[in-house]
């Protein structure tokens, strides 16, 4: 029964030290600490660099959710790596997995066994550095995952309500890879290994190093270089932070992007331009690496919320062209699409329908926008040159092609797998995209067929749509369409659904306490929502989170790319406002909107608001 265990356990990268010596190492290359669980699937980062790094010939050991509060056992049972530490905080910023818009601790962490909250500290990013430069100050280590890759600049932080550093300042640590780190971390363990020292290595692409003012390094003279503002400039005047964004924004989202320079006290952090985009046949080859697709057997089935959310979808692509003002998605993952082929994801469902557990139903095929799948500019010389953030916003981009019929194509293949009895859309699509018109009569008329078949086949009940406000002026700050679009989905969505036969439900995200967004567009909100039958519930409070655009708004004032003012809800008092506007039509937030819209001297929306309309008595929640 034990050697029956120990096979089983050998499949996964080791997390103990009896872990590593089954394996027959005497030494590890290289140790990554996670601030999650150790799920061994495609969609945990840990996991994927850490099989990354396997793949290498490298011998490679996880520590998930180290006790940062004992003796430090966890961060000693390794010992010291031949090549360097590594730290992945986590799937989810920890910040806002800890806490609520409102500032407010949170009871539970869907990356833990259990749920249970208070397994990983506030910025693990830090904390565990800290600790391991203090065990090991030879050993250097290198800072990766979401947390680190928003925090690469001065940056905004909500939960202190202040500026702070560059995270490599505050975290002691060497080396910073930003964005999906397959490229630059196999580029890095390749000149290690070559015997190239640490400290020299200062021109990796998507990479962040500190090194004294005036002290020469290494880099590529390629790269055209930009001077942001310095943290103590920053500190000072809040027009050149704001400044700073756009120079961030604009190079993040550039396919020959410029090397960032930024002053930080006696030091200068080097940002290094991103590699490309990983093309088909290396995103297929990440897929294809050994992944158990589980949690690590030491959890012994404990539940993992976010691992059960997941464990039955195929991730289709990464990256994000929306460039939505309050999103982070395209900051980290890039705004250009790295797809798949249809046989690599084919293969994943093929192997998710004999996991013992699959009774029928992929949860979800998708990516950020599930939509956005094989989609790239048909001119690619035009894409070379563009630094738009966004190829949605303020229109869709001419050189974009948006045809849908492939996407279709993948679907139709997907449910009709053996063993597929529902094959969900569950990650949201962009509605601006699948009903763009575009002038091309077989374009227009695939894009057509696309919502239909997903309205028909891949919708659970429940279809997610993120129209976010109602207020164009709030929309336009966004980065989003029209409400007048999601009318118009509205409409069509009920009508397929008549057709067929089907009694599903439109599911629309919507945000209170933007930036730009007054009580009065709230206000708006609750009516335009309310002419619609919609009683919403999928709601939240804008959380201000590191390297966004409305967040560089909320503590500037500025819009960093026109400089205009912009005014933003700030106290827990105008934020709860705000939020209220959303549940208009419970009786005990009634009289607090009315006491609101009359200082607000709009007597016009207080009678549209509480008038009965031509829907009364139907209730349609969402």
């Amino acid at each position: 029964m034990q050697n029956m265990e120990r096979q089983e356990e050998r499949r996964w990268l080791p997390t103990t030290r009896k872990e590593v010596e089954a394996k027959g190492w005497t030494s590890l290359d290289v140790v990554l600490f996670s601030g999650d669980a150790y799920v061994d699937h495609p969609s945990f980062g840990t996991a994927v660099i850490g099989r990354v790094l396997e793949a290498m010939g490298l011998k490679v050991a996880i520590v998930p959710q180290p006790n940062w509060q004992d003796d430090l056992r966890d961060f000693k049972k390794m010992g010291r790596p031949n090549l360097f530490f590594g730290i992945s905080p986590g799937c989810m910023d920890s910040m806002v997995n800890h806490y609520t818009a409102a500032r407010r601790r949170r009871s539970d962490d869907a990356y833990t066994p259990g749920n249970r909250a208070g397994a990983r500290p506030d910025m693990p990013t830090i904390v565990y550095t800290r600790i391991l430069k203090e065990l090991y100050p030879d050993v250097p280590v290198v800072l990766g995952g979401i947390e680190a890759s928003l925090r690469r600049f001065t940056h905004y932080d909500y939960w202190l309500d202040a500026l702070r550093p560059p995270i490599l300042v505050d975290s002691g640590a060497d080396l910073l890879i930003y964005g999906m780190g397959e490229k630059p971390v196999e580029e890095l363990c390749r000149m290690l290994k070559r015997g190239v020292p640490f400290r020299n290595l200062t021109n990796i692409p998507q990479t962040c190093v500190l090194r004294p003012k005036g002290e020469a390094y290494a880099t590529n003279k390629k790269w055209a270089t930009i001077t942001l503002a310095s943290h103590e400039e920053c500190l000072a005047d809040k027009r050149k932070y704001a400044v700073n964004f756009r120079h961030i924004e604009e190079e993040s989202n550039s396919l020959h992007a410029a090397k960032l320079l930024q002053e930080v006290g006696d030091r200068v952090l080097v940002v290094n331009p991103p590699y490309p985009p990983l093309d088909t046949k290396e995103l297929d080859r990440v897929y294809a690496l050994p992944f158990t697709r589980m949690p690590h057997p030491r959890y012994k089935g404990k539940e993992i919320p976010a691992y059960n959310m997941i464990r039955h979808s195929v991730t289709t692509h990464r990256g994000c062209f929306g460039g939505c003002a309050f999103c982070t998605i395209s900051a980290h993952q890039g705004k250009f699409i790295a797809s798949r082929s249809p046989e690599s994801i084919l293969r994943e469902v093929e192997s998710v329908c004999r996991m013992p557990d699959f009774r029928g139903t992929i949860s979800d095929l998708g990516g950020p926008s599930a939509n956005m799948y094989g989609m790239r500019g048909r001119d690619s010389a035009l894409c070379e040159r563009c630094k738009r953030p966004s190829c949605l916003h303020p229109a869709v981009c001419k050189n974009l092609d948006t045809d849908h019929s492939h996407l279709t194509a993948l679907y139709e293949r997907a449910r009709h797998t053996p063993g597929v009895k529902h094959c969900f859309i569950g990650s949201g699509i962009r509605y601006d995209l699948a009903m763009h018109r575009t002038g091309d009569k077989q374009t227009d008329s695939a894009n057509r067929a696309y919502l239909e078949t997903v309205v028909r086949h891949h919708v659970s009940g429940r279809l997610k749509v993120a129209p976010e406000h109602t207020s164009d002026t709030v929309l336009h700050l966004m980065r989003k369409p029209s409400f007048s679009l999601f009318k118009e989905l509205n409409a069509r969505f009920q009508a397929i659904n008549r057709q067929a036969g089907l009694r599903q439900q439109l599911i629309p995200y919507f945000i209170s306490s933007h930036p730009g967004c007054t009580l009065a567009d709230m206000a708006e909100l609750a009516i335009a929502t309310k002419e619609l039958d919609f009683r919403l519930e999928q709601v939240q409070d804008f959380t201000p989170t590191p390297m966004t655009l409305a967040t560089e708004m909320y503590y500037s004032g500025l819009h960093p790319y026109t400089l205009r003012s912009v005014s933003c809800a700030r106290t827990e008092r105008e934020k709860k406002e705000q939020n209220i506007f959303f549940f208009w039509y419970k009786p005990e937030f009634r009289q607090e909107i009315t006491r609101l819209l009359t200082r607000l001297k709009r007597p016009d929306l207080l009678k549209r608001l509480y008038t009965p309309g031509p829907n009364k008595g139907r209730r349609k929640k969402e």
